[in-house]
């Protein structure tokens, strides 16, 4: 079943049930949407894994990336289980719970081509290139057969870690039988193969190079530590002091560093605040902020707001990613408020310096081939995706009827002579709020809408709680409406508004909230006409 994931880009999570068992593939999360004013995330709704989470035997995970292990502390806040993974996704998964102290987890770190058992299902792990180590497919022996789900994942011939996708124990169980593939599908449009690794760092060498007087910041992804490794070596084959900067980079760099997934000198690593006492040429600032996030360390350093760092022309921003859809206006943004400081920016269109994490055509065919499942669902993409893996494993032979294009809240019943969508399941999203999740109501993103896009009016009336009289002239206060030059007189006018309210309603007679809706009423007709504006309005009476 699929709580997130599929149709989608991001917020993966999956469940397989058999019998009395459950297992969690992935907990996932996802960035809100720009109509989710206030969101800060947004996780898979678990109303079904809730109330049948006596059944659940545990989570287990391919990988650490945002998209794969956000959503874990509200998941254990419901739901009491073991976390079974890699390392260095365990290791961030534990620091990520370290904002949620009340939570306790249960971490069993696993390794390749380890089994483990859970329930009825067998679990073996098997190593796979992503732009993260630890990544792992699933191979899943259940009691109706063998699934093998490949989790985020490439084939990298020149892999910088010197490892391999194991293809080799994906043919042996090709051979043994698989009866399901879950495969990923989010670069299926892309032909040929994805980009080596090497050939990033390759490129990156060249800039170090080029660069040697300048003052060198590298953007990336803070979850890429393949890349964070090749930069840090660079850095020292070049003689460069390190600087971290954005939260997210320092987290990450700590966990990989202290489990070895990460390995550097700690001398070339110095504080923020001694940057002062090197010349631009020993320097190399590694931070967040290659999708253009709004606090990320090099957003705020291209509008000059980055306290401790100001950028110049003696700068060369290297972007060492791709903009993720939907985010190219931001990156934009960024891009060109550092030129407007003087800096050199190299992106991904101007040299080899970002390989995606995920398989090209050519890849995607290569693990059909070898593991020739009977049933097939192509997963982690949006329905386009979706919809071309499903012609490309036709295209290799597949029967059509053996394909579903999946979507988050199916249940798929999956025999050795079944394949076909069951009940559907509740699957929707949670909305996280700060410290609040999940009961984030429609009214409260519509109230923060019109805030955003109509502004503010606050209306105050002083009454005589005796004779229901206007004490003075009503205060009204407004936040994103009314210009400077044309307040005093709309005020003016708003107050006789108010008034001709008032003297619409015998006060005395009246309860204050019909009071107030009469105000609300006429300051909101009153608005329209002369603005054209639907502004939120609040009135506040005050009896005296």
């Amino acid at each position: 079943m699929f709580l997130g994931g599929v149709g989608e880009v991001g917020k993966n999570m999956m469940a397989l049930e058999y019998g009395n068992d459950i297992i969690i593939i992935d907990c996932g999360a996802t960035f809100p949407s720009d109509d989710m004013p206030g969101i800060d995330l947004v996780v898979p709704d678990i109303t079904y894994l809730k109330a049948n989470k006596d059944k659940i035997k545990g989570i287990v995970l391919t990988h650490g990336h945002e998209d794969h292990i956000g959503a874990i502390p509200f998941v254990l806040n419901d739901i009491h289980t073991p976390i079974y993974g890699s390392r260095l996704a365990l290791g961030l998964v534990e620091n990520k719970l370290k904002e949620y102290p009340k939570i306790k987890a249960k971490f069993v770190s696993v390794k390749e081509r380890q089994t483990i058992n859970l329930g009825c299902f067998t679990i073996e792990f098997i190593h796979v290139n992503h732009s993260i180590p630890g990544a792992m497919a699933l191979a899943i022996t259940t009691p109706v057969g063998l699934m093998l789900h490949t989790g985020d994942f490439k084939i990298d011939f020149e892999s910088m870690d010197g490892k391999v996708t194991d293809l080799s124990r994906f043919a042996e169980l090709g051979k043994k039988g698989v009866l399901l593939l879950t495969c990923e599908s989010t670069n299926v449009e892309k032909e040929g193969y994805s980009m080596s690794e090497k050939r990033v760092a390759q490129s990156l060498d060249n800039l170090f190079g080029k660069f040697l007087d300048k003052r060198l910041f590298v953007a990336s992804f803070a979850s890429n530590v393949l890349r964070l490794q090749q930069i840090l070596d660079l850095a020292e084959k070049y003689g460069r002091k390190v600087v971290f900067t954005g939260r997210s980079m320092l987290n990450v760099a700590e966990t990989a560093y202290k489990i070895g997934e990460l390995k550097f000198n700690k001398n070339n690593i110095i504080d923020i605040d001694k940057i002062g006492g090197y010349q631009d040429s020993e320097l190399l600032i590694i931070t967040t902020g290659s999708q253009g996030e709004p606090m990320s360390a090099l957003t705020r350093m291209a509008n000059g707001d980055f306290q401790k760092i100001k950028l110049d022309s003696n700068d060369v921003i290297i972007m060492s990613a791709a903009p993720i859809p939907g985010n190219e206006k931001n990156v934009n943004s960024v891009m060109n408020n550092l030129y407007k400081l003087g800096c050199e920016i190299i992106y991904h269109s101007l040299a080899e310096i970002h390989a995606s994490g995920h398989a090209y055509k050519e890849e995607l065919k290569i693990i059909h081939n070898l593991v020739k499942p009977k049933y097939f669902l192509p997963v982690h993409g949006e329905f386009r995706h979706q919809k071309f893996h499903k012609d490309l494993a036709v295209n290799l032979g597949m029967p059509e009827k053996n394909i579903i294009l999946a979507e988050n809240g199916n249940k798929i019943e999956v025999n050795k002579n079944v394949f076909k969508l069951s009940t559907n399941i509740i699957a929707g999203e949670r909305l996280v709020d700060g410290n609040g999740m999940g009961d984030i109501e429609s009214v409260v993103l519509r109230d923060r809408k019109q805030l955003a896009e109509e502004g503010v009016l606050v209306s105050i009336i002083a009454l005589d709680k005796f004779t229901g009289e206007l004490l003075n002239e009503p205060e009204i206060i407004s936040r994103g409406l009314i210009y400077n030059n044309e307040a005093q007189k709309l005020v003016v006018e708003a107050r006789n508004v108010i008034k001709e309210a008032l003297d619409a309603v015998n006060i005395m007679e009246n309860d204050l909230s019909s009071v107030k809706n009469n105000v609300r009423k006429h300051l909101a007709n009153f608005f329209f006409k002369k603005m054209k504006r639907r502004p939120m309005i609040l009135t506040i009476i005050v009896e005296n």
